[in-house]
This record gives structure tokens, sequence and C-alpha cells, in this order.
């Protein structure tokens, strides 16, 4: 090799540090550790609802490994509450909320980032002070207001407080100002367009994986949520968190029965989670490669 072509090939080569592709070993033993701390709760409670009863309270040491009587004590469970009521109506709850938030907080969003109105700014602190009130503190207004408008007992006392939140429309605010340049907006208003087809076409697209997972999450806290849906319903007709708190009331805790409840409840939610997967990954990362 000549000495010109020794020269080439340095002026050729990277400068500045080398960094590498691969993580370490300490990296993937520490992200291999998170992610057996996060699933071994659900696996521990598979364990103990597909045992039975007399096993789990009367062996020496517990067994880490799945018995045989997983289907047996779902079974269970439906005889001994009415638990396909109680799916229904959390999924007609969380279902409602989640569609109604993702519609109602996009909207708004649209409205706070893109439109220019007077008090505009003064209007989104008082939505996002809104906040910081802890939810307790409303719980006996919010009984009123739901008992003199005749919802109280009914699926509506839980869907209508919760058709829109703070957090979501701050949410959707944020992610129309970093998702939909301006340009877009005025272009689409010279083309003839209105506000809501501004908002549909060219606005709404550009943050559906923001909207998937703001939906993703707003079904999961509408599907856990405990302490309303024991003040506003009746035991008889309640939601899946108020069924299981039945399986867990009196003298005597059968937990496979309890634990088989909670492993039919959890379905729900990671099936959803396994159909929204790819745009919640990409909504949550999506401000994690700018800058």
């Amino acid at each position: 090799m000549s000495a010109q072509t020794r020269d080439t090939a340095k002026a050729r080569r990277p400068r500045g540090p080398r960094h590498h592709d691969s993580a370490g070993p300490l990296a993937y033993a520490l992200l291999a550790a998170v992610v057996l701390a996060s699933i071994f709760p659900l696996y521990w409670t598979v364990v103990v609802a597909s045992h039975s009863d007399n096993s789990v309270l009367g062996g020496s040491t517990p067994s880490l490994m799945p018995g045989g009587h997983l289907i047996e004590n779902i079974q269970r469970v439906f005889d001994t509450v009415d638990f396909w009521k109680a799916l229904g109506n959390s999924f007609t709850v969380a279902g409602t909320t989640a569609v109604s938030n993702v519609l109602l907080s996009s909207l708004a969003g649209y409205a706070f980032a893109k439109l220019r109105f007077p008090g505009r700014n003064a209007l989104l602190v008082v939505v996002v002070a809104t906040v910081m009130v802890p939810t307790q503190l409303g719980i006996i207004p919010l009984y009123l207001l739901v008992t003199d408008m005749g919802l109280y007992g009914k699926l509506s006392s839980l869907i209508v407080p919760a058709l829109v939140s703070a957090v979501g429309v701050f949410w959707m605010r944020q992610a129309m100002e970093e998702n939909v340049p301006d340009e877009l907006i005025e272009a689409a208003r010279m083309d003839g367009a209105g506000q809501l087809r501004t908002f549909w076409y060219v606005a709404w697209p550009a943050v559906r994986s923001t909207a998937a997972v703001l939906g993703m999450f707003t079904f999961m806290f509408a599907w856990n949520d405990y302490f309303w849906p024991l003040v506003a319903l009746p035991p008889e007709n309640g939601t899946v968190q108020i069924a299981l708190n039945q399986l867990a009331a009196g003298y005597y805790t059968d937990y496979t029965l309890m634990l088989a409840g909670v492993v039919v409840s959890v379905l729900p939610v990671l099936a959803l989670f396994a159909v929204l997967a790819r745009r919640i990954v990409s909504g949550v990362m999506a401000g994690a490669v700018k800058g």
C-alpha cells in the first residue's frame, strides 16, 4: 500500500469517541432482574390460584410450580359471585371512559395547542390545577351530585364523571404541540378545511400513538378503580374489583378462590396491551428520540 493510499484511508476513518453498539453483560443482567421482579407477582398469583386451598395453607413450604386446579378454581369464582356481570360492568365503564377520554382529550388538546382564543392560557392553568386536588376530597360532593342527578346505583355514575380528565387534556395538548406543525394547520385552512376536518385528517394521524397510550392507561385505571365504585354502586351491580372484594370477604379467606378471580380480572388488561403494544411503545418513545 502506497503512502498516498494510507493517507486517504486515514482521512476517511471516522474521528471522535467510539461508541459501543451493544450493552454490557451488567446492563442485561439488571434488565433481566427487573423483568423477573415485575413478572413474579403475576406468576405467583397463577401458582396459588392453580392449587387447592388445603395445599396452600397446609404445606410447610409453598410450591413454586403451578398445580392442576386452575380451571376448577376459576369455575368456583363464577359459581360464588356473579362474575360475568361484574366483567360486563367493568368492560362497559372502562371501555366507554377510555374512548371518551381519547376523543374529548384530543379535541381539547387540539384547541389548547392550535387555536387562539381569549383566556386560553388561564383556562389551561385551571385545568392542570385540578390535577393537584386529591380524589378523596371530591368524593362527598361527587356523591351528592350523582344522587341529585338520579344516577346512584347505575353504571352512568362511574362513566359521566370520568368522560374526560385533566391529565388527558394536558397530555394530548403536549402531543399536538410537538407532533403537529403549525404549517400543516395553516395549509389545511387555506385549502378550505374546517376545524373538525383539519383535526381529523391533519392532527389526529400524528398523535394516534399517544392517544393509544392514553386509552390504555384510562382503561387500566377505570378497570382497577375500587373506591368510587364501592361508594356509587350496590354490591349486586358492582364491577370486577367489587366482586373480588366479595370473594375475599367472610370469616375464612379462600386464597385460591380469590387469586383465581384476580387471574381472570387481569386477562382483559393483558389482552388489550397485547393488541395495542406496538402503538403504546411508539407513543411512549415518541419524545425520547427527539433532540
